[in-house]
């Protein structure tokens, strides 16, 4: 089941943050880079991020989250994981599908991940992104933007 997290509620945020950082940690590894902003997060920084935060729960355990935020037409997903004892069961996807189904004042839909992780790419990719640039954040991380036009 996918709903909305209130994200005043600290009890909801410490679980979205607990599931972020260890996702974004296996991303961390996979890329070889272990400075992400997401596992700097704390429970207050994503209360203050003016995301729309999206869950994805399995019996009640939260296993995945999108989160968005949409201006001008253009929705830009700042985050989306899932928990890494649910990788590769469609949870992602799941999300992605549903935020688009659910929000309908965008044109454009935005996403950004490091370049290194491959996965992650070949995921937006197969769902109808494209590759825009890339940024070089420094000289060790470079993000690949994406995004898809949508109908």
């Amino acid at each position: 089941m996918i709903k909305e997290i209130d994200m005043t509620n600290s009890k909801f945020a410490h679980e979205v943050l607990n599931v972020q950082l260890l996702s974004y940690k296996v991303e961390a590894e996979l890329i070889d880079f272990y400075e992400l902003p997401p596992l700097k997060d704390t429970v207050e920084s994503l209360q203050q991020s003016g995301e729309v935060f999206y869950g994805f729960y399995i019996k009640e355990e939260l296993s995945g989250i999108i989160s968005i935020k949409i201006e001008e037409g253009v929705m830009d997903i700042h985050r989306l994981f899932v928990h890494p004892k649910h990788f590769r069961k469609g949870i992602a996807r799941e999300l992605l599908d549903f935020v688009q189904s659910i929000r309908k004042e965008f044109q454009i839909i935005i996403v950004s991940t490091g370049s290194k992780n491959t996965p992650a790419i070949n995921f937006y990719k197969k769902n109808g992104f494209a590759e825009t640039k890339e940024i070089m954040v420094d000289e060790v991380l470079t993000l690949t933007m994406l995004e898809k036009k949508v109908q």
